[in-house]
């Protein structure tokens, strides 16, 4: 498992990028009072490396980021999820979760939570079958969400 981490880490290094609007898309939200955070599937070393090489990690600091792996069950049981509403101090139905995979939006659902699937590089229909409305841009998260556009 550690080499395998490390290939990972290394070709995260390599090839990494930022999705298209990503810093815009959670700047507005922010700037309109809305907290936001990251709840993955994965350890938080991945992702903060991942932050980090993206250039998101001021977006998100080490309190606003959550890990499977501090919960009983990953995706799609809704856990991390009801985890990270818990320590935002939030309640479920007033959170939205934005997710590119159908385990992914069957856990935000699962916990109640208003369900947006980003379909850039995903099954558009897929995650219209799990439960969520299509995101095709995160330039269109902010309207999307009932935020005004910057």
């Amino acid at each position: 498992m550690a080499r395998y981490e490390a290939e990972r880490a290394d070709a995260f290094r390599r090839e990494l990028r930022p999705v298209a609007g990503a810093a815009e898309a959670v700047e507005s939200v922010l700037a309109e009072g809305v907290a936001v955070c990251v709840a993955s599937q994965g350890k938080l070393e991945k992702t903060r490396l991942s932050l980090a090489l993206t250039g998101l990690d001021h977006l998100f600091p080490e309190h606003v980021r959550f890990s499977a792996h501090a919960v009983p069950n990953g995706k799609p049981a809704p856990d991390l999820f009801l985890r990270a509403a818990a320590r935002m101090g939030t309640q479920p139905a007033s959170c939205a979760v934005v997710e590119d995979t159908p385990s992914g939006v069957r856990a935000s659902v699962a916990a109640e939570m208003r369900a947006i699937g980003y379909t850039a590089d995903s099954d558009a229909e897929a995650l219209r079958q799990a439960g969520a409305e299509p995101l095709r841009s995160l330039d269109e998260l902010p309207l999307l969400l009932g935020l005004p556009a910057n």
